[in-house]
């Protein structure tokens, strides 16, 4: 048995890559920036909440609409490209304008608008992404070539995750900005600007076919409306009966989101723990950045290369879970190497704690990839544009309940907004939670994925039996 393959020059790679770095700056940015509204602007931990889950509720609205809108999209430059292009605008400016936040206004007016803002900026990403992600999972047909675009993909995404911790020096150095509302009005202009031409890079560059002539449903508000039924249950339906994806989606929200709950843990232990809420060139300092930065690095130089040749050797469903092992016992030995006063100890669990988020989106893209395929021989219909949304969906809301739940644990350990020092309990509690989480996360994403079934000879077979019928379809035109 044979399959055609579509093998991808490296320049495509590269250009769907670049799009990727934008795709993870701005998270990456917003993950170092929030921190200042409760150490800058007095945002109570509910508040925090509140501001990270609502976002992600409108995301669980738009996400799958957008899916619809752009798996339909008759029109000379394909079906992905324009929104790419115009969601890239809408995300680069609100950004900038969402991160306008002055100490001298009230809490309440700063929380109010920073919740409208972002959620314009909200609106855009999920105007870029979704087309996005779907370009990706439509740029070969290939099992191993699929690894290998979402492995160049993320590894210049990563570098975003190298750059952004460098922020942290930025914002605490009074030689360059006064306060910390100041670092961040002025950085979001950086960050948005730069990350808004790096999203139009794909729009720009990538291949696609024009879609003018293709029986496609009718992008009109009334379809749209009277299409609800199908986006938001009958496409979610037929997802979901697919056991494949939804271990895909299970596990990718379980890794995830209870990284993502406890990840701010990381600047409060190192300031509060290992410096006694020293910060400056005195205390803290380069020690947060140095976390995410070389952590980053580690991801892009080790990881990602291993994890791609083991994805080969191995196949996707023994690296991710062979991965995610090496990851727990990075947790456990961050525990034990948060030690006050040498902080460089961490530095030692990095590799092994690096390969949890490092690993996940470079196989589970590619996955999904090959699920997608599933559905077109299931089903007749090429929807990477509604697999991606719903994927991105489970992502996204997680994202947003992870948000919901760090302030909830800020509550519940008694972690004071702007106190110089915290209390052994709320220290204990950051460090609990920040090791303890993820290990439950990530050994119940393993379990989910212990049978997941579409093995490279499976991909091969439906591949084949998806060109066979192809060909006879050319034959019948």
């Amino acid at each position: 048995m044979s399959t055609k393959t579509q093998k991808v020059a490296f320049g495509q790679k590269a250009a769907f890559g670049f799009g990727m770095l934008a795709n993870q700056m701005f998270p990456a940015a917003i993950s170092i920036f929030i921190v200042v509204l409760v150490q800058g602007l007095g945002f109570p931990g509910w508040m925090w909440g509140v501001v990270s889950l609502v976002p992600r509720l409108f995301d669980a609205i738009t996400d799958p609409i957008m899916g619809f809108i752009s798996d339909n999209t008759k029109s000379r430059w394909g079906r992905r490209r324009q929104y790419v292009f115009i969601g890239s605008l809408i995300m680069g400016v609100s950004f900038v304008v969402m991160w306008q936040l002055f100490k001298e206004n009230s809490v309440e007016f700063n929380f109010i608008y920073f919740l409208l803002t972002s959620l314009v900026f909200y609106l855009g990403l999920t105007i870029f992404s979704v087309p996005y992600v779907a370009m990706g999972y439509e740029m070969s047909d290939d099992f191993h070539e699929r690894t290998n675009i979402m492995a160049v993909a993320q590894w210049i995404g990563q570098w975003a995750w190298v750059i952004a911790p460098w922020f942290w020096i930025a914002m605490d150095d009074k030689e360059w900005f006064p306060t910390s509302d100041v670092a961040v009005r002025e950085l979001a202009i950086w960050v948005g600007g730069i990350c808004m031409i790096l999203a139009m890079i794909p729009a720009i560059f990538i291949k696609s076919k024009s879609t003018l002539n293709e029986q496609y449903d009718d992008i009109t508000l009334k379809n749209i409306m009277g299409r609800l039924h199908t986006i938001f249950v009958i496409n979610f339906r037929e997802a979901f009966k697919i056991k494949a994806f939804r271990k895909l989606c299970v596990a990718t929200f379980l890794i995830f989101n209870a990284f993502n709950t406890v990840a701010a843990f990381t600047y409060f232990i190192i300031v509060y723990y290992l410096f006694d809420g020293v910060t400056g060139k005195e205390g803290a300092w380069i020690w947060p950045t140095l976390f995410g930065c070389v952590g980053a690095l580690v991801t892009t130089f080790l990881v990602i290369p291993i994890v791609t040749v083991m994805s080969k050797k191995l196949g996707k469903k023994r690296a991710f879970v062979l991965s995610q092992s090496i990851s727990i016992l990075g947790y456990i030995m961050l525990w034990f190497l948060f030690i006050p006063g040498e902080p460089y100890m961490f530095l030692l669990a990095l590799p092994f704690f690096s390969f949890g988020i490092g690993s996940l989106f470079t196989l589970m893209m590619s996955m999904t990839a090959d699920v997608i395929d599933l559905d077109e021989l299931n089903t007749g219909k090429r929807r990477e544009g509604v697999f991606g949304a719903i994927y991105w969906w489970m992502v996204k809301f997680g994202f947003g309940i992870a948000g919901g739940l760090t302030g909830v644990i800020f509550s519940l350990i008694g972690f004071e907004s702007g106190n110089p020092t915290q209390s052994d309990e709320a220290i204990f509690g950051l460090r609990l939670f920040f090791t303890g989480l993820p290990i439950l996360g990530t050994l119940f994403a393993i379990w989910v994925m212990s049978d997941y079934s579409i093995t490279e000879e499976r991909a091969k077979e439906i591949r084949f039996e998806l060109d066979q019928r192809n060909e006879i379809q050319k034959e019948v035109n």
